[in-house]
């Protein structure tokens, strides 16, 4: 039988119990090969439960570098009987099976085409330890000594991390080792080692840091400004509220004093959470909730308020799938439309697509300016993937010079040396109006704010002339806000082409890679990549080049593409949409296969060659 031989570019996946402290050694495996300089992307799907249900942890290992899923498994870690079947189904043809062979398991369990490599464990753990407990967690410390023995890594590298991660509990840092040791020793002696996939020391990390995207999205609030967040728990986006505790307790704590210089609200559900940070940002607060698209349902009312009292807000969004409760533990880029027009009425609202945790970090801090600027919610959209997931990406940089955007506001020297002051009064054309903090002069300014229709100054009024100046007003203030939101970055093709592909998210990393399998398969695609809407010029001066556009998008119904073809006026016709909306995050070979099929049926080709 052919085995798979590959070094520094395979997928290694581990099939465990929720519960059963497979995390901590999953984690290990793939820092330790981070640490080889060797680039990985790992991936958790996990249960929305607290014990019991299947996990899967999925390991990408790619020394050039591609960050996204590639899709299929060279070597399956089977340690949960309840997903045998499954699991063993998905090993690609000459790939590798690994399992505890402590109970022989019969040969209907196996397949012919894939090689098996049984280790007994649980024998080897009863022998071992006595404490039930202990068996289980030093079980998992096991198999990562004996993948490590199978697939060539550095045991010192392995001995470092553990001694990093139990500093200062040195009985439980030798205790780890012995059982790492313990799995690599039997390999060694019992099996052949190493096997056809093979780790190989490289460089390639560099500078380069491995994050999640909620804490990084928490550190970009704590950056920009934030002093109140307001939540509610909900998965995927509680760790985004709990890493901003943390970073508070560091960077906004008085060292002197003990004061802490922020405000962290529990609220008791996301109405709750949306209204404490409307009426923060209405005091002059830079504040924010984190949520997902459950929440984002309840917050409507709240966020349509305002919109239209024109008062900043940050939310960030994890998206998970839906509808409903849906999948809460699944990603999807489900709430583009919910958030895009969220409220009841004629509502328009800036949203960022970060791709990574470097964006989200960014993103996370521009989004208050942009806040400030403009009066308004901003929408960060993070999924679950970039959120809950360690991502390696490029460190942050922050430039000690930035000073905060805090757009028009009136000043108590202003208002008293007669200045007018119209709270909905376009003074310089661009639809934003000036502001005042409430107390900020004794008799001038505004003092309270409400939902209600009103002209100019503020003054309540239901004529229809003044509603629709209103409205066309803060129509011009989204138009630009255009020239603010982050500009979309643009991919030339190889090969002059009059075909293209829009994506954007944490599809980018899997997109990059389909894009230079497809340039092999004779597919030029031109790609942009939108960054934030409302869209720019250069979105849909990208759309009027081509004349086919595939939309790459993680949803069922095409929200992206159903925005492009609202907002742009473009014909949907020539937006092909590609949708991967399973909950597992979307492959670099699920978009190479799906656009090949449909550029096979629409008669995609190259440029040149489809000139006579």
């Amino acid at each position: 039988m052919r085995a798979l031989t590959a070094t520094n570019d395979f997928v290694v996946k581990f099939a465990n119990v929720n519960g059963s402290g497979s995390a901590s050694a999953n984690t290990l495996f793939a820092k330790s090969i981070l640490r080889m300089g060797i680039p990985i992307a790992s991936r958790n799907i996990f249960p929305s439960n607290i014990q019991g249900l299947p996990t899967w942890f999925e390991v990408r290992v790619s020394g050039e570098g591609h960050l996204g899923r590639r899709g299929g498994v060279d070597m399956m870690v089977a340690m949960n009987p309840q997903t045998w079947d499954r699991d063993v189904a998905e090993i690609e043809p000459g790939g590798y099976l690994f399992y505890d062979s402590t109970k022989p398991l019969p040969k209907s369990k196996f397949r012919d085409d894939v090689n098996v490599i049984g280790v007994p464990l649980t024998e080897m753990c009863n022998a071992a330890y006595k404490d039930a407990r202990q068996r289980q967690l030093m079980k998992n410390i096991m198999y990562v000594g004996a993948l490590s023995a199978l697939l060539q890594m550095d045991p010192a590298v392995v001995e470092a991390l553990l001694g990093e991660q139990y500093k200062g509990k040195e009985r439980l840092a030798q205790s780890n080792r012995e059982a790492f040791h313990m799995g690599r020793d039997w390999a060694l002696k019992n099996l052949e080692c190493p096997i056809g996939l093979r780790l190989s020391p490289l460089d390639a990390v560099g500078d380069r840091i491995f994050v999640d995207g909620n804490s990084a999205a928490a550190l970009g609030a704590v950056y920009g400004g934030a002093t109140v967040c307001a939540w509610y728990p909900i998965t995927p986006s509680t760790s985004l509220a709990e890493a901003f505790d943390r970073y508070c307790r560091r960077l906004r704590t008085d060292p002197e004093t003990g004061k802490k210089r922020y405000a962290i609200v529990q609220a008791e559900d996301e109405l709750a959470s949306i209204g404490v940070v409307v009426g923060a940002a209405w005091n002059g607060a830079r504040a924010f909730t984190a949520t997902s698209g459950p929440g984002i349902s309840l917050m409507q009312e709240f966020v349509g308020l305002a919109y239209f009292a024109e008062i900043p807000a940050v939310i960030f969004d994890v998206q998970r799938a839906g509808p409903s409760t849906g999948m809460p533990t699944r990603t999807q880029q489900g709430d583009v439309l919910a958030a895009a027009y969220a409220s009841h009425g004629d509502t328009k609202h800036i949203l960022l697509f970060p791709e990574d945790p470097h964006e989200c970090f960014t993103m996370g801090a521009d989004a208050f300016d942009l806040a400030d600027r403009f009066q308004t919610p901003v929408f960060v959209m993070l999924d679950l993937d970039i959120g809950m997931n360690d991502w390696l990406c490029e460190p942050f940089r922050w430039d000690d010079s930035r000073r905060m955007d805090r757009g028009k506001v009136m000043t108590a020297e202003e208002l008293e040396a007669g200045k007018t002051f119209g709270r909905y009064l376009d003074v310089d054309g661009d639809g934003i109006p000036y502001r005042t903090y409430p107390g900020t002069h004794p008799s001038k300014g505004a003092f309270f704010t409400r939902g209600t229709s009103r002209d100019r100054f503020a003054k309540y009024t239901e004529q229809g002339s003044a509603y629709v100046d209103n409205m066309q007003r803060l129509l011009r203030k989204f138009e630009t806000a255009k020239a603010y939101v982050p500009r979309p970055i643009e991919r030339r093709a190889a090969q002059p082409t009059r075909d293209g592909v829009i994506y954007y998210g944490s599809s980018s990393a899997a997109m990059r890679e389909a894009l230079v399998a497809l340039e092999g398969d004779g597919i030029h695609l031109d790609a942009l990549r939108v960054r934030a809407f409302p869209f720019h010029d250069e979105v849909m001066d990208f759309i009027a080049r081509h004349d086919r556009i595939f939309v790459v998008e993680q949803n069922r119904d095409a929200q992206l593409r159903t925005l492009l073809t609202i907002e742009g006026c473009v014909d949907p016709a020539r937006l092909v949409p590609v949708l991967h909306y399973d909950g597992t995050p979307i492959t670099a070979r699920f978009i190479r296969a799906a656009i090949a099929d449909k550029a096979s049926a629409l008669n995609v080709v190259p440029l040149r060659k489809a000139m006579p």
